[in-house]
């Protein structure tokens, strides 16, 4: 993937502002583009797009494939003649200028209206319409399987699927078609709401590609055991024969924890999935660029070597190195997905071995500031190393906002910053100072998180991992999203040759 010299932000989603509880795909999106042409932006980065399983994390879905539909923008329905005036005045939920997600309240309001625009679709005649059958088309490889699997959860209350009765856990053909009939109407439902979900957000391309600003997405590189995805591919998996993980994906001890960390999702079976040429994967990286100019892969050490525990640990202590994929999955992708505009998270603890691996594949990785200055030695996150062909941010959705995380610093990181500091524009505010130092930097991509273009501390962190509650809940409001932070920031980043360019994908 090649790298032109640029500026993006990370936002995602549901960080936007808007009156439905959480930010959707309706206006916060146009004033969000507005924002990002003023400040010269070309690249929008965002979180993963699929619906959360648990704690609103979108790490942690039902599905590879399928749309958030808490995400679906009420006035684009309406808009649509899906949805009456009435009704969406009845739903507003929350004032636009909240700043805090209220998951709640747009899960209860979206799913009434989402039922009432389902409804008025039907009988307009939707299902039979051109643009519906095409998506239908499109989405054949995973949509049939999602939309059972959803309508199978809500009848049983779980997504543990292993927990259903055991001709449909097995997916006997006559329990499926069983399950097919009986729930017709479910089923049709939420074809409807992806439907809903992939038309907006197309649109959404569509605009951020007139203003030449690209979509950089995220794809985690497991997926949950309670997915659509490994009930719907068991022998992708390693499974036993009750269709439970024989083992499961985590991290070694280290330095930050001694017992390592127990993701708990299911490891794929590679020899199958290498027997059949990598299907699953590429029709999902298919799908994915269906959606985004660029993506990042999470994890993406794990396609050099994993980290295998047995499923049942208490910890991720007793796991071990299992060899992964390599080139192999990416070279079969290549075949049919050109260009693979794929950015390697390779954070972390990471072996010569994985940036082999990266490089042999042309794949750009990624820096961080806040890690590159805990100590003398290792400068590899530093500012002044970035070599050109990398993504480089002041911090990600893990970390803290950098005036948080310049709040709690020890004081020889603190000494270590400020001398970097000492060459910045001193008339800049301190977090646009930490910006500048970012686009600077050689890096190709520079990202900045939303919060620190904003100066805000540790009170709009998006995610602290480890922590169960609170979070994935900052929003913006409208009135950050200034014409004259638009313009301060489109200042600095023309004074360092970082403008907007052409799109890299198609978006059609």
């Amino acid at each position: 993937m090649e790298l032109d010299r640029t500026a993006g932000i990370l936002l995602h989603i549901t960080s936007l502002p808007g009156p439905f509880g959480v930010g959707d795909l309706g206006e916060g999106v146009d004033q969000f583009l507005q924002f990002m042409e003023q400040a010269g932006q070309s690249v929008w980065q965002i979180l993963p797009l699929s619906p959360p399983l648990y704690g609103n994390s979108p790490y942690s879905s039902s599905s590879a494939f399928a749309g958030n539909p808490l995400l679906i923008s009420p006035r684009g329905l309406h808009r649509d003649g899906w949805l009456s005036h009435s009704a969406l005045r009845s739903i507003q939920t929350a004032a636009a200028a909240d700043s805090r997600c209220d998951y709640g309240a747009a899960y209860r309001a979206k799913t009434v209206l989402l039922n009432r625009a389902f409804l008025d679709f039907r009988r307009q005649g939707g299902s039979q319409s051109d643009a519906y059958r095409a998506f239908c088309c499109r989405a054949a490889y995973w949509l049939d399987d999602f939309a059972l699997f959803i309508a199978l959860g809500e009848k049983f209350g779980t997504t543990d699927w292993s927990t259903w009765p055991k001709e449909l856990a097995q997916r006997q053909p006559s329990a499926l078609e069983a399950a097919r009939q009986e729930l017709e109407e479910a089923i049709a439902y939420h074809k409807f709401v992806q439907f809903a979900f992939d038309s907006q957000w197309r649109e959404v391309w569509q605009q951020a590609r007139s203003r030449g600003i690209r979509l950089f997405g995220d794809q985690p590189i497991f997926v949950a055991y309670g997915s659509a995805d490994v009930w719907a591919h068991q022998r992708l998996f390693l499974l036993d024969e009750a269709g439970k993980p024989t083992v499961v994906a985590g991290v070694p001890p280290d330095y930050f924890s001694s017992t390592g960390q127990l993701w708990g999702n299911p490891l794929y079976n590679w020899e199958v999935m290498r027997a059949e040429r990598y299907q699953w994967w590429v029709e999902r990286l298919k799908w994915a660029f269906a959606w985004h100019d660029a993506i990042r892969i999470d994890h993406f050490r794990g396609f050099e070597a994993y980290w295998e525990v047995p499923a049942g640990s208490k910890t991720a202590v007793n796991g071990r190195w299992v060899a992964g994929p390599g080139r192999e999955l990416f070279d079969v992708a290549r075949e049919s997905i050109d260009p693979l505009n794929v950015v390697a998270e390779d954070l972390g603890l990471i072996t010569p071995e994985v940036h082999a691996l990266r490089d042999a594949l042309g794949l750009p990785g990624m820096r961080v500031m806040q890690f590159g200055f805990d100590s003398d030695e290792d400068t590899y996150h530093r500012p002044d190393a970035y070599p050109q062909h990398c993504v480089a941010y002041t911090g990600t959705h893990d970390n803290n906002t950098m005036l948080g995380w310049y709040a709690h610093c020890s004081a020889a990181t603190r000494q270590r910053v400020e001398a970097f500091l000492r060459q910045q524009p001193q008339e800049l505010p301190l977090h646009l100072q930490f910006c500048n130092m970012l686009y600077e930097s050689r890096a190709g991509w520079t990202i900045v998180p939303l919060q620190d273009l904003l100066g805000l501390g540790d009170e709009a962190r998006m995610n602290v991992p480890g922590k169960a509650d609170g979070n994935w809940a900052w929003r913006c409001r409208p009135d950050q999203l200034s014409e004259s932070l638009a313009g301060q920031v489109r200042h600095l980043i023309e004074s360092h040759d970082r403008t907007i360019a052409a799109p890299v994908g198609a978006g059609d």
